[in-house]
C-alpha cells in the first residue's frame, strides 16, 4: 500500500543545516528498508498558479487555491504494509524535517 506524506508549514523558510541532515539521514532509511517511493520540496505558496479548464477555456490564477496559514511544503510517497506502519513512518519524519504532517492512502 502506498500513502502520502504531506509536510505542513506556515512558513516559506527552508530546513535548517541540522533539519536538512536529520532528513537526508530518514530519507536514507526509507531507501534502506524499501518504503521510499519519491519525495520532493515544493515552493511557496506564492510559486503555485492554478489552473481551471472546466469552462470554455482554461483559466490561469497566479497564487494558491485556497488562502490559508499552513501550505504544503514538500511530501513523501511511502510503501507500507499497513496504516499503522505508514502512521509510525510519518511521525519519524515529521521528526526529521520539525514539522506537520499528514497521512492519506492511495487509493
Amino acid at each position: 500500500m502506498q500513502y502520502l506524506v504531506s509536510v505542513i508549514t506556515d512558513s516559506t523558510d527552508l530546513a535548517t543545516p541540522d533539519e536538512e541532515a536529520a532528513i537526508d539521514v530518514f530519507n536514507e532509511r526509507l531507501q534502506a528498508d524499501g518504503h521510499w517511493v519519491f519525495a520532493g520540496g515544493l515552493g511557496g505558496p506564492d510559486t503555485a498558479t492554478v489552473i481551471d479548464n472546466r469552462g470554455a477555456e482554461a483559466l490561469l490564477t497566479d497564487g494558491p487555491f485556497v488562502e490559508s496559514k499552513e501550505f504544503l511544503i514538500g511530501f513523501w510517497i511511502l510503501e507500507a504494509a499497513d496504516l499503522d506502519v505508514a502512521l509510525a513512518l510519518a511521525a519519524e519524519g515529521s521528526k526529521a524535517c520539525n514539522r506537520k504532517v499528514e497521512v492519506r492512502p492511495f487509493l
